[in-house]
């Protein structure tokens, strides 16, 4: 007779002796969590607890002393044989089963499922016995897989996403965190958020998570205006839109902030203030410089010729020689008047432009251009441009803005200007033999005529793009999207 344990566990025997050690056994395997299965050297099943019916679904009787087979998906079979004969040889009593301990199981209703295994065995006076315990771990993979696509959608965010617990400790930092701040993942978890934020606003900081957690709100936008501040590992400090969440779990509150860098956007904000402020001052400036050209020529003029024109009323029939050669003096001084409006009508806007059409006010300001300048400028358009309004006026105006850009800054000797049209939208190239620069350099202070080509192509939905470099010269080209009345056939 079997003196060991396991070989003690016969169902009928036990229901005889409650009170046997071998029955005491039995309810220990019986209650336990996980699967527990002996199978001989036959692999025929010897025990097999109430959780291994659970697990697998097949009720005790109608397993026992069949092939553990039953149990194991077909794949699978012959391989699992193979291991637990070698596991024999090695003279180990226990270990644990399958790659990455995950072994596969089979239910009776032929589902395959996952199973956390380690197998023993013990050398009895009726042979060998291998014991199996298993635990069923779908709900476990399920959690791994659910957790591995969440990290990879966390890390594909073009955002930076950091949670800390309750502690203010970073507990999760996605790859954007990575790339924002320049801390790499593994020195950035455990520490404390506040080293990504600049000193001064630490305290302030903690203090709103300590407000937002009391409200019970999910989630809410942080900063004043939307845009708080970061640090960089490298001492740096950035603006950054942000969002704060919170979520209860089992281990405290936990802080989600999802941030933004909103460098290029608040540098931007800064360069269209500094251009509206320029802009309106450019204005003020010209309505000062139209309003001392009226009072100095016109207005002037005009009280010469009130007086002449008095004083040819009082005397024409006493002195009729002077009065003729007054006159005389009065027409001239009305065609300098003429002129005079005709000049500050054209700085203001060509005349050209609304009489003539596009091409015939780019020629003549390409032609002022070089008679200001002495530079070399040459033009290339086809004969039907043509453009309505506010097309016209805006090819116009980059073009005299991006001369006066040559003029101010180039040192150039030759200018080339190329206006083409395509279906849908219109080109146009400024290209100099200047100077160049460095484009990734940031704008001069006052400096706003690139800024200004910018924005009036915007205007428009057009897009401005620059190639430059010290000693090669400049090129600035524009493409405006045409509407469908506009764009050529």
């Amino acid at each position: 007779m079997d003196s060991s344990p396991i070989g003690l566990l016969d169902t009928a025997s036990l229901a005889d002796n409650p009170g046997s050690a071998a029955a005491l056994l039995a309810g220990v395997l019986d209650s336990a969590m996980d699967a527990i299965i002996t199978v001989d050297e036959n692999q025929n099943i010897v025990l097999y607890n109430r959780a291994a019916e659970t697990i697998f679904g097949w009720p005790q009787q109608e397993v026992m002393h069949q092939s553990l087979q039953r149990l194991i998906p077909g794949r699978f079979r012959q391989g699992h044989g193979e291991h637990v004969e070698r596991f024999g040889t090695t003279g180990a009593t226990s270990r644990r089963m399958g790659t990455r301990n995950v072994v596969y199981g089979l239910r009776a209703n032929g589902e395959e499922f996952p199973l956390d295994a380690s197998i023993s065995h013990l050398d009895t006076p009726n042979g060998r016995l291998f014991t199996v315990i298993l635990r069923d771990i779908t709900g476990r993979l399920l959690a791994e897989e659910e957790h591995s696509r969440l990290a990879a959608l966390l890390d594909s965010a073009m955002d930076g996403i950091i949670t800390v617990n309750d502690k203010q400790q970073i507990v999760m930092y996605n790859r954007a965190a990575e790339k924002i701040f320049g801390w790499p993942s593994g020195q950035a978890l455990g520490q404390a958020l506040g080293e990504l934020m600049p000193e001064r606003f630490r305290a302030g900081h903690d203090e709103h998570v300590r407000r937002f957690s009391a409200t019970g709100v999910t989630s809410r936008r942080m900063g004043d205006g939307s845009v708080i501040y970061g640090v960089r590992a490298n001492g740096e400090e950035f603006p950054m839109d942000a969002s704060i969440s919170q979520l209860e779990t089992a281990d405290g509150k936990l802080y989600t902030v999802i941030l933004r860098d909103v460098t290029e956007r608040v540098r931007a904000q800064q360069e269209r203030s500094a251009f509206a402020a320029a802009v309106n001052a450019a204005r003020e400036e010209e309505k000062t410089r139209v309003a001392r050209e009226l009072h100095d020529e016109l207005a002037q003029s005009l009280t010469a010729l009130k007086m002449d024109t008095l004083w040819v009323r009082d005397n024409t029939l006493t002195e009729p020689d002077v009065a003729r050669a007054k006159l005389t003096d009065m027409l001239g001084m009305v065609d300098g008047m003429v002129a005079s409006t005709r000049r500050i009508a054209a700085d203001l806007r060509p005349l050209l432009l609304d009489d003539l059409g596009l091409l015939a006010a780019i020629e003549w300001l390409i032609h002022s251009f070089s008679q200001r300048t002495g530079v070399a400028c040459s033009l290339s358009a086809g004969e039907e441009l043509e453009l309505q309004e506010p097309y016209a006026t805006a090819v116009f105006r980059i073009v005299q803005e991006a001369l006066a850009n040559v003029a101010k800054h180039a040192a150039a000797t030759e200018v080339a200007v190329a206006i083409g049209s395509l279906p849908g939208e219109i080109t146009l190239s400024v290209r100099d033999n200047g100077g160049g620069f460095v484009t990734g350099m940031p704008r001069k202070p006052q400096s706003l005529g690139l800024m200004g080509l910018h924005e009036r192509a915007q205007l428009l939905n057009g897009r401005v793009s620059i190639d430059s470099a010290p000693g090669q010269g400049t090129r600035i080209g524009v493409t405006i999207p045409l509407p469908e009345a506009e764009a050529t056939p």
